[in-house]
């Protein structure tokens, strides 16, 4: 994505932008962020994957913040596209 600075490159990634429902969810949404040039991770406490039932809270994807704006609007982007598909 064009713009996005990453002067900071040692930021740690802990601002959430997504909450999503299982950890291959969230890590489509992390590729599609780092596809993108934004830097991002999974959080979820489900012991390594070992356990997913322990996914039922959510697993969450993370980006610094100097990341969060674009990553926002990139998964904003995404969800519209969704809606626009015909069912």
């Amino acid at each position: 994505m064009a713009g996005t600075s990453h002067d900071a490159d040692d930021e740690i990634a802990s601002v959430p932008v997504a909450l999503a429902g299982s950890r291959i969810e969230a890590e489509l949404i992390v590729g599609m962020l780092r596809t993108n040039g934004l830097r991002a991770v999974v959080s979820a406490d489900d012991a390594g994957g070992q356990e997913p039932p322990l996914q039922l809270q959510g697993v969450r994807v993370l980006v610094p913040p100097s990341d969060e704006a674009p990553a926002r609007q990139l998964l904003a982007e995404a969800e519209a596209e969704a809606g626009d598909t015909p069912s």
